[in-house]
């Protein structure tokens, strides 16, 4: 997990030459943020709201083409105490229109970090990109009998009967989501630990539901001796800094949505907080910072 147990260009192990994976301590927290890589996406997805001129010039600024964007995809790995813990699992290999994502597996043997040592799985909610990687033939093998996959109550229920009124996806999206959700469902409800609100897993470690983006979707705070970071999921996109207020194809709620976006920027604006989100630009390490109404994203300095 620490920066010394990554394996070096030259030496045994698998490495390569595009960074994937960043190391941040968070005062006895370790916190490895992994890339499981980009995969493509729509780009009016990203804002199904907002003005078709306005959004134009939010791409044109960021040098983004407006047909399709690739959209990165980070998952975590956070030692706390006696406990390794899987932060979302990535997409999983089994989606060949997809050959750019799902390398969660290979980069945590990249790292040195062995899927057996995983003593927990955070689920910030069940969307395929968040959960196909537990259901990989290749990783799904090495993990230990006693895992315990920890997700909201309300998020396990909503896919039972999943409602898509008011998303706005491409067309294949809703049914393989809902087929995935089905699977992981079927094969880890054995492993499942559920909660209501708010779970403290490990020491300085608390998942807390949000809602929004889908009914129990979560977030991750860790804390210790006065550093915090925020692991948001899809609570915050980048287009949500400076727009909070459009909505994403895949929110289930939209307006809700935009309410958890704005109320958990704005606290991370008053703490000063670390924030990591599932699709912002790996590593995604940053910090927010008010600018009027609305906000900043402020790159952390990479730390070598």
């Amino acid at each position: 997990m620490s920066l010394d147990s990554i394996p070096r260009l030259g030496t045994a192990g698998v490495d390569e030459l595009v960074p994937s994976r960043y190391a941040v301590q968070i005062g006895d927290i370790e916190v490895l943020v992994i890339s499981d890589g980009v995969l493509p996406i729509t780009a009016r997805t990203m804002a199904t709201n907002a003005d078709p001129t306005e959004f134009g010039h939010w791409l044109d600024d960021r040098f983004l083409p407006k047909d399709v964007l690739d959209w990165p995809l980070n998952v975590v790995v956070v030692r706390s105490g006696d406990r390794t813990i899987l932060v979302d699992a990535g997409l999983g290999v089994e989606f060949p229109d997809f050959p750019r994502a799902g390398n969660t597996v290979h980069r945590l043997e990249a790292a040195g970090i062995d899927p057996g040592a995983v003593t927990d799985v955070v689920l910030t909610h069940l969307h395929m990109d968040h959960v196909g990687g537990l259901l990989t033939q290749g990783l799904k093998e090495r993990l230990r009998p006693d895992l315990r996959v920890h997700v909201a109550t309300a998020e396990a229920e909503f896919w039972h009967s999943p409602d898509f009124t008011y998303t706005d996806m491409p067309g294949p999206v809703p049914d393989a989501l809902r087929a995935i959700a089905s699977r992981f469902l079927s094969e880890y409800h054995g492993q499942l630990q559920t909660f209501e609100s708010e779970y403290e897993l490990a020491p300085g470690v608390l998942i807390s539901r949000t809602g929004g983006h889908t009914p129990g979707h979560s977030i991750v705070r860790l804390e210790s001796r006065g550093d915090a970071l925020t692991f948001a999921g899809d609570a915050v996109f980048a287009p949500g800094f400076d727009n909070p207020e459009w909505h994403n194809g895949f929110e289930h709620d939209p307006v809700e949505s935009a309410r958890v976006r704005i109320a958990l920027l704005r606290e991370l604006a008053a703490t000063g907080e670390a924030l990591v989100a599932t699709h912002l630009p790996f590593p995604s390490v940053c910090r927010v910072a008010t600018d009027g109404d609305v906000f900043r994203c402020v790159p952390t300095p990479w730390d070598y």
